[in-house]
């Protein structure tokens, strides 16, 4: 039995993994889905990563899941702890050594993000704000509308720390890896995920059809994918 760790992008919360997680537990594997305090700009993707991996005491088996912006996450719970492998799920994937914002400057990352950030809202911590209609337009054009409905009031801001911090791990961890891009994203440019799987996670992306949010749009076919692997 495969325990998944499951890591919600950017202004989510583990919430947004529900019906996802009756399908892998339907296969025969646990999942934990924490809350990481991303609204919190004292925090950063270390601190993300200390939450997942208390929520995996006592896991032996695991498998770390990053979704958006949970990337940067990842490969800091596989430098802290064993894992099986890394999965990047329309998922942002750092680059040791650097920030997120230089590495989008790159020639590699440049274009990664399509996420239209001059439609979002800023307080005076530096915070995110997603109004409604960019919800739907880009984390969830294509979910049944009861999850839309139920999604959107349960989006948090979101603090642009793990964006703008170094990367805190220094080596990128020896744990094979996989992308799962999906097709029609949004927000992540699938042109860039294909060319970061090649380039740095070794291998072809699996691509699955639909746009940013398939924990909602397509949860069986996720969770049979990650099982797969």
């Amino acid at each position: 039995m495969t325990t998944f760790a499951l890591l919600h992008g950017g202004c989510h919360g583990g919430w947004c993994w529900e019906r996802t997680i009756p399908h892998l537990e339907q296969l025969g594997h646990r999942a934990v889905a924490p809350d990481l305090p991303e609204d919190d700009p004292s925090k950063g993707a270390a601190d993300w990563a200390d939450v997942v991996v208390d929520a995996l005491a006592g896991e032996d088996d695991v498998v770390v899941v990053g979704h958006s912006f949970g990337g940067l996450a990842v490969p800091v719970v596989a430098s802290q702890r064993p894992v099986r492998r890394m999965v990047f799920l329309a998922a942002m994937v750092p680059m040791p050594g650097m920030t997120y914002a230089e590495y989008l400057a790159t020639p590699e990352g440049a274009g990664a993000i399509t996420m239209p950030m001059d439609r979002l809202h800023y307080d005076d911590r530096g915070r995110s704000t997603v109004p409604e209609v960019v919800a739907r337009e880009i984390f969830f054009p294509d979910c049944d509308e009861e999850d839309v409905v139920r999604a959107i009031p349960r989006l948090v801001p979101g603090a642009p720390t793990p964006f703008a911090e170094h990367c805190p791990v220094e080596r990128w961890p020896d744990v094979p890896s996989t992308y799962i891009l999906m097709t029609e994203d949004r927000a992540v440019s699938p042109e860039w995920s294909r060319r970061v799987s090649r380039t740095r996670l070794g291998g072809d992306p699996v691509e699955l059809p639909g746009g940013h949010s398939p924990f909602y749009s397509r949860p069986a076919l996720l969770a049979e994918t990650l099982a797969s692997l």
